[in-house]
């Protein structure tokens, strides 16, 4: 690139960006090493370590011990120096993670409610997930940068455009309810989308690059990555395969809630477990339920497959627990249905994969701010 003398200032961001992307997550390392790595000159890198020590970004490590000659300086990036906060909203339980700038969990909470509770009650339930992660990671709201919550339901526009899981959370605004106590940055998301973004992030579609995520439990949904990316569609309804009725997923869960092994009223999020347990255990009546369930898992899934191509199909949700009761059924019904079979895999992120995919969603917006070379580089927080 050819830099006019106007421009040096933004020569000296980008080299301030490449810096700073050469060094994050690499521990503590010498100037030496960080030029290398940036592909800078020494000099050049060591006046932006110098600046990026003087707005926090970096700290400067204790000099290695034992070694001959002058001690290098050695720098490391600050990952306390910023946190983000991520939340799932879900029908028995809301969870909140805090975490510093290299994903490392700092504070969580979570707090149980029931599937029945009303919209102010799980604002609330919101409210207390939220503030007691951050009272357990010793952070004030306003050190966060970025929070992010997972929901079920369509959303757009930091709002719930549609829900049928939750009584009265259609037409919730989020960003509106949460911003004055979370801000400046609250973003929300479909729950299946973030956890196949946890997936990829953590989980084992680490190599996947075009993911579908099959959220299933009390419902199911679907997350779609598109070269790494999530696709959520023009108007955010992009893999809610479960509103055709031509497909199973509306009544898969019925096979599982019919099981006539169940106890009496047996709570909603438990009927997944049981019956796979006895399945396993070779109760007839539990086998058949989850043929059925697979069969009717299959056609949605199959649909998915045929419209994408992914590299990897993740079940995950409350069924994720019983991947070995799961998968041979669902190959089975599944493979004729695509024209090539799909790879299949179980999360292994199980109960945790929304609200980890809501902290890797609220890091990639620091990440862009961080590395916008045409924006100002922020201040870090305090030591």
């Amino acid at each position: 690139m050819r830099v006019r003398g106007s421009d040096t200032s933004r020569l000296r961001r980008i080299n301030m960006v490449t810096a700073l992307r050469a060094l994050r997550g690499q521990g503590a390392i010498g100037l030496t090493e960080l030029a290398q790595r940036a592909e800078l000159s020494r000099p050049t890198v060591e006046g932006l370590a110098e600046d990026l020590l003087a707005l926090g970004w970096l700290a400067e490590s204790p000099p290695e011990t034992g070694r001959m000659g002058r001690p290098r300086r050695l720098f490391r990036f600050r990952a306390e120096a910023g946190h983000v906060l991520g939340v799932d909203i879900g029908s028995y339980s809301v969870r909140a993670l805090v975490c510093d700038l290299e994903g490392q969990v700092v504070g969580r909470f979570s707090t149980r409610l029931a599937p029945q509770a009303s919209r102010v009650d799980r604002l609330e339930a919101v409210r207390t997930a939220a503030g007691g992660a951050l009272k357990d990671a010793g952070i004030e709201p306003d050190r966060l940068m970025a929070t992010c919550v997972g929901t079920t339901g369509v959303v757009r526009d930091g709002a719930v455009k549609l829900s049928v899981a939750l009584p009265e959370w259609t037409g919730v605004n989020l960003v509106a309810e949460l911003g004055a106590d979370f801000g400046p940055v609250v973003l929300v998301e479909n729950d299946c989308n973030l956890a196949a973004l946890a997936e990829r992030w953590t989980g084992v579609a680490k190599d996947a690059r075009d993911l579908v995520f099959v959220l299933s439990g009390v419902r199911t949904g679907a997350g779609l990555l598109i070269r790494g990316e999530l696709h959520g569609g023009g108007r955010g309804m992009a893999g809610e395969i479960g509103a055709l009725p031509l497909l199973g997923w509306h009544r898969a869960p019925s096979h599982l809630a019919g099981f006539p092994g169940l106890p009496a009223e047996t709570a909603a999020e438990e009927v997944a477990g049981l019956v796979f347990s006895a399945a396993r255990e070779g109760d007839p009546a539990a086998r058949w339920a989850v043929e059925q369930y697979a069969h009717d898992l299959a056609e949605g899934i199959a649909a998915l497959v045929l419209t994408m191509d992914p590299d990897l199909v993740v079940i995950g949700g409350g069924v994720s627990r019983s991947g070995d009761v799961l998968l041979e059924p669902l190959r089975r019904h599944l493979d004729p249905l695509c024209l090539e079979p799909p790879e299949l895999a179980v999360s292994s992120l199980g109960e945790k994969a929304v609200v980890l995919g809501a902290v890797r969603h609220a890091l990639d917006h620091v990440d862009a701010r961080l590395y916008d070379v045409d924006g100002a580089l922020p201040e870090a927080g305090p030591a």
